[in-house]
């Protein structure tokens, strides 16, 4: 069976599959820092807010930029006199600044709901259950061998490493073939001609910035009442 062929293996899938798991990795490195300050950014036009309103802030914070970025480079890239090079090259770029979008998203829900997620394997499966949505949690509550809503409580705050890189591995896998198949497809829509290219990279990312946001919602439940931990000392 030749390479590549339908059904057949492709010697370039594992390659393909572990730079985006690189770039999901590189994401979540550069975006951990900057959980506490983009829950500030949700809470500067009110000090006073509860985590209830700084969470709904977090979710209008992202998907207007997931669909601000995506709607920029669609448009850039199918603009008149630019290469077909130079629009997958920009579109590259974007999906990086999705995956950033998207870690910090999900970091600072779990930081907001008082999970600790000082562990990179914590880290990836708060961000890879959330951004796969409906099938995220399906995976880590099997894997898990656990059951009971807001898998990100029970799950990811309470379940060994060991358990937890299990989990990842199949995350991971399903990371690869949701993510890689979409971007590959939102990338050619990009460089249509302009004004669709736009709409394409738009809706694509508000379609996922949407999906995300029930995620999260589904992971950590109903928001906590009052601040606590560091955060708590923040509004003092």
């Amino acid at each position: 069976m030749a390479t590549g062929a339908p059904g057949g293996p492709d010697e370039e899938d594992p390659v393909r599959g572990q730079r985006i798991l690189d770039l999901l990795d590189k994401a979540i490195d550069l975006q951990s820092p900057l959980v506490r300050r983009n829950i500030a950014r949700a809470r500067q036009r009110n000090p006073d807010a509860t985590p209830a309103q700084a969470i709904r802030g977090l979710e209008r914070m992202y998907v207007s930029a997931l669909t601000g970025t995506g709607a920029a480079v669609g448009g850039a890239a199918a603009a008149p006199g630019v290469g077909t090079g130079v629009a997958l090259a920009l579109s590259a770029g974007e999906a990086l600044s999705s995956l950033e979008l998207s870690a910090l998203f999900a970091l600072s829900l779990a930081e907001v709901h008082g999970v600790a997620v000082d562990e990179l394997e914590r880290r990836r499966t708060i961000v890879m259950g959330i951004m796969l949505g409906g099938s995220g949690s399906a995976t880590i509550t099997r894997v898990a061998e656990r059951t009971g809503q807001h898998w990100g409580r029970q799950v990811v705050a309470k379940v060994p490493v060991e358990t937890l890189r299990q989990i990842n591995k199949v995350l991971g896998r399903n990371f690869v073939t949701k993510y890689g198949t979409k971007q590959g497809i939102i990338v050619l829509g990009r460089v249509a001609p302009f004004g669709i290219g736009a709409v394409i990279g738009g809706g694509a990312n508000a379609a996922l910035g949407a999906l995300s946001v029930k995620a999260g919602r589904r992971a950590f439940g109903p928001a906590p009442e009052s601040w606590a931990g560091p955060l708590a000392r923040e509004t003092a």
